[in-house]
């Protein structure tokens, strides 16, 4: 593997405790759809990890596809990289084939505290769409909740943030909640994780009972 390939210290820092809650919280096999896939990491060490699934890496910056796909060539599991905008309708958008129910889960780690909050509405939607009924929608990342002290180092984070882009900052839970009803998804899990993180499981209303 070129040693040039772009590295997030993060990715590489969060790679483990994730894979074990999806190791969890998946079945056997099925066909995995990874929104905001960056720079691979998450790809390269899951998919392994998950020898029954089918993983689909998607990014929204274009330039970055060719280091997921050089990242991951060597796993047969793991399809080559497509770019997708996730506030597009339909997902992936023509001529690609319709994705309508073509996916067991949809996972998503750090995006919407680095994205427009429009970027919300188009993932729950978008999510909603592409999972089959009872596949979950799992998210990854900082959140900012109602009645729950808000960590120093992720309020340093907020403002470095919003410092950055003024459309970007951690998220209210039930605001993004509110995204996910709207969509017809709703909160089936919320899962704490190392460093003030959350992994959110989201599900079809109609799945969830």
């Amino acid at each position: 593997m070129p040693e040039t390939l772009p590295f997030s210290p993060a990715a590489d820092r969060n790679r483990q405790p994730i894979l074990e809650q999806l190791q969890r919280l998946l079945p056997a096999s099925g066909a995995l759809l990874e929104l905001a896939s960056g720079t691979g990491q998450h790809a390269e060490h899951m998919a392994p990890a998950l020898p029954g699934w089918t993983w689909q890496p998607t990014e929204h910056l274009a330039q970055t596809l060719p280091a997921i796909a050089a990242r991951t060539a060597h796993l047969p599991s793991v399809l080559p990289p497509l770019p997708l905008d996730v506030t597009a309708t339909p997902w992936p958008g023509p001529p690609r084939p319709d994705w309508t129910a073509c996916f067991d889960a949809v996972y998503c780690a750090n995006l919407l505290h680095i994205a427009p909050w429009p970027v919300c509405a188009g993932l729950m939607r978008g999510s909603a769409r592409v999972l089959r009924p009872t596949g979950p929608l799992i998210t990854y990342g900082p959140y900012l909740e109602r009645g729950v002290d808000t960590s120093p180092g992720n309020l340093a984070f907020d403002q470095s943030l919003r410092e950055r882009d003024p459309a970007w900052g951690l998220r209210w839970l039930h605001e993004v909640q509110a995204q996910a009803e709207a969509a017809g998804l709703v909160l089936a899990q919320r899962i704490g994780m190392p460093a003030n993180n959350l992994l959110l499981v989201w599900r079809h209303r109609t799945a969830a009972g």
